[in-house]
């Protein structure tokens, strides 16, 4: 239980420490930070229907001029890689798992120090494996990874229909959610 509590009160002092970059990101994490204040480690499960944590990660290769996107069943978009946080506190941790389960990448590396962004993405009412979920908010913290775009590659059957290395350039032109772009694009200005 100490460990738990320790790895919470880690995440969450990252999360305070984060240096926002845009305007809306500074009120994003003071919602993400009074949200986190109210509920605890409660806010860490997405039994918590109203928001909750998620990991997100942007994946590009060792030339930085390709980022890896899975084409998502749910959002009909191109995006990147990440999940719930489920009971984890360690979002990087997360972010590492959801990449590589969902992508078949072997390996990847964080290739930014820390924290590359913090975003709350409103997400629209959706079936589920037979079962409809509520609009609900996610509250996102991403990271930059690296990984070998010779790696070989899979999609998971169940969340992506495709997984692909997109040129950095044509990004805007496969992801169709607008707000998306400007988030893929904050983080990649951290390259």
């Amino acid at each position: 239980m100490r460990y738990i509590m320790k790895t919470y009160q880690k995440m969450l002092e990252e999360i305070s420490n984060y240096i926002p970059t845009t305007s809306l990101e500074v009120e994003d994490k003071k919602l993400m930070l009074d949200y986190l204040n109210m509920y605890k480690e409660k806010a860490y499960d997405r039994d918590s229907l109203a928001a909750h944590m998620t990991a997100s990660a942007i994946v590009v290769n060792q030339t930085h001029d390709k980022v890896l996107f899975a084409y998502h069943l749910i959002y009909q978009s191109y995006g990147w890689l990440g999940g719930h946080a489920d009971g984890e506190f360690d979002l990087e941790s997360v972010a590492k798992r959801e990449v590589m389960e969902e992508s078949g990448l072997s390996e990847v590396r964080l290739l930014y120090p820390s924290i590359a962004s913090v975003e709350v993405i409103h997400v629209s009412h959706h079936m589920k494996q037979g079962v409809i979920v509520s609009d609900h908010l996610h509250l996102n913290v991403s990271y930059l990874f690296e990984a070998d775009d010779k790696l070989p590659i899979a999609i998971k059957e169940d969340e992506n229909s495709a997984i692909a290395w997109v040129p950095i350039s044509q990004i805007d032109k496969v992801v169709t959610e607008e707000r998306m772009i400007e988030i893929y694009q904050k983080i990649l200005k951290r390259l």
